[in-house]
């Protein structure tokens, strides 16, 4: 499988679904309170604009655009990110 590949199967299937998670989890939140704090409008707005990024990502795989050293690097960094967010939740703190 080439790196272009693989990385467009770890964002479709992890890095995306996360992120879509993660939002969903917010959107609740919102739901719950019945207002959306300052701290979640930002976080909604860097998911989003993260979420963009990424769909640019794919789309730049799916035309071509993107070498196979690129690929791995980019690679390299999620996974990377994904190991650091195991150890810390991003500084998100839970309330009850």
């Amino acid at each position: 499988m080439s790196h272009s590949q693989k990385l467009e199967e770890l964002l479709t299937k992890s890095v995306i679904p996360d992120l879509d998670e993660r939002l969903d989890e917010i959107f609740e939140e919102i739901a719950d309170n019945k207002e959306a704090t300052d701290d979640a409008k930002d976080e909604i707005d860097e998911l989003r604009e993260f979420k963009a990024d990424l769909q640019d990502v794919l789309d730049d795989i799916a035309s071509g655009d993107i070498d196979e050293e690129e690929c791995k690097e980019l690679i390299d960094d999620i996974l990377e990110a994904q190991k650091g967010s195991e150890e810390e939740d991003f500084g998100f703190v839970e309330e009850d």
